[in-house]
């Protein structure tokens, strides 16, 4: 099902319901020379436990978006809250979970998930039942003692996202967290963040340029178009397509797919 955006007012009841509410979202880069509009009029929502991506060729202004809903960047104009409050800077209300692994590498993979903790001040035993609980969810419970040379690309994302997870934020915000993965390394990775998400119904914002990750991950995903970078499809992913990797093959997913590929090809005429 495909919603176009941008064209009519949003709705009040979807807004009311929103964990995340975008409006007319505006980010200009300026240099001494000239100015570069990377977001224009973006508006979109994001419902409580909600899995949405975020699409779009090269230059469409995805990871800007998401270094504005982490606090790490600043808006031009325009609105961005989450829970109603508005977006003013980085909060322990949002988790972020990079392509690169920004592990530290000095602590062993309980002690990375544990950092947030740590700097909060939990106490010892409930902070290790908390990173007992994130290395089952992961599958790195025999690593507790590792340290980030001594795992594999996928492992150690694994541990960014427990990481993350471990401070029990609100919003999951995930910048193409499998780009530098293999392909069988990163289906594995797609399996488990799913049913992660299953199990804990984090808020999930996923950037991403696969589109088949995107369709099998998400609930919903929006399509951006690039110069500006613009939000024009919302796409609603039907229930039951994603039950494992083999739906990709199945005839629903690759028009799925094909539909998406025609909307990005057309925005980049």
């Amino acid at each position: 099902m495909l919603r176009a955006l941008n064209m009519e007012p949003i709705d009040d009841q979807a807004v009311a319901v929103s964990k995340i509410t975008a409006t007319d979202v505006k980010k200009v880069y300026s240099t001494k020379k000239s100015q570069f509009v990377a977001l224009d009029r973006v508006s979109f929502h994001v419902d409580a436990h909600e899995f949405v991506s975020f699409v779009g060729p090269s230059g469409c202004g995805k990871s800007s978006l998401l270094r504005i809903l982490a606090g790490l960047e600043t808006m031009t104009t325009g609105t961005l809250s989450i829970s109603g409050h508005e977006i003013d800077g980085p909060g322990a209300d949002r988790g972020m979970v990079f392509q690169s692994y920004t592990l530290f590498p000095w602590l062993s993979v309980r002690e990375n998930i544990e950092f947030g903790l740590t700097l909060k001040g939990v106490p010892i035993f409930e902070k290790r039942a908390i990173s007992d609980h994130f290395m089952e969810l992961v599958g790195l419970q025999k690593f507790a003692r590792s340290l980030p040379k001594e795992l594999s690309g996928g492992m150690k994302q694994r541990v960014a996202i427990a990481r993350a997870l471990a401070n029990n934020p609100e919003v999951l915000l995930m910048d193409e967290p499998f780009g530098a993965l293999d392909p069988q390394t990163k289906n594995s990775m797609q399996e488990l963040l799913l049913r992660i998400w299953e199990k804990e119904k984090t808020t999930v914002v996923f950037i991403t340029h696969d589109i088949e990750e995107a369709i099998f991950l998400s609930q919903r995903v929006y399509v951006m178009q690039a110069h500006p970078g613009r939000i024009r499809q919302e796409v609603v992913i039907p229930q039951g397509l994603r039950e494992n990797l083999d739906c990709k093959d199945s005839e629903s997913f690759i028009k799925l797919k094909k539909q998406i590929i025609s909307l990005i090809g057309a925005h980049e005429e």
